[in-house]
């Protein structure tokens, strides 16, 4: 058991989304969808006493959806990029998979009735990308996080990750 992976909080993604643009079926059998985000209040935040620090803000991004033959999986590729407050840039990259639950149905689909959705069905590998000498060593580091979406009254929907390092 000593070998096995540990997590250490690393950063938390609040991704406010707008309604997606659904494109069909594909050629390869798979409905696919596109959600674009949206930069205001959509930002990456180092956890307090992480050792990379990264306060930054969405400038653009998409997150690309398709959904599983058998109906019960939704399979992300998002791909975006962050300005820090020091100026870089980021490049956030994530795939995963998320469980189709009565909640995520409600919330993808804009239903009325959607709520808050609790953490335990969504989950990712994490990327970063950066040419910025201060935040490098963000390249150098496995991630992987747990999300859920944020339903609140006369507010678009928010995904929010709960983004951790991976280390023995």
């Amino acid at each position: 058991m000593a070998h096995f992976p540990k997590l250490i909080p690393a950063f938390i993604a609040h991704v406010v989304i707008d309604a997606p643009f659904p494109l069909g079926t594909l050629s390869k059998g798979a409905p696919l969808s596109v959600i674009p985000f949206l930069a205001e209040n959509s930002y990456i935040k180092s956890q307090s006493g992480y050792a990379i620090e990264l306060d930054s803000v969405f400038v653009h991004g998409s997150d690309y959806i398709k959904q599983d033959p058998s109906g019960k999986h939704l399979r992300l590729d998002v791909s975006s990029v962050v300005k820090d407050a020091s100026g870089a840039f980021v490049v956030f990259k994530y795939t995963g998979v998320i469980n189709i639950t009565e909640g995520v149905k409600k919330v993808l689909g804009g239903d009325a009735e959607a709520r808050t959705t609790p953490f335990g069905d969504s989950f990712t590998h994490v990327v970063f990308e950066t040419g910025d000498a201060k935040l490098k060593a963000i390249e150098d580091k496995v991630y992987v996080a747990s999300g859920h979406f944020i339903i609140e009254a006369g507010k678009p929907t928010v995904v929010e990750y709960l983004i951790s390092e991976v280390t023995v």
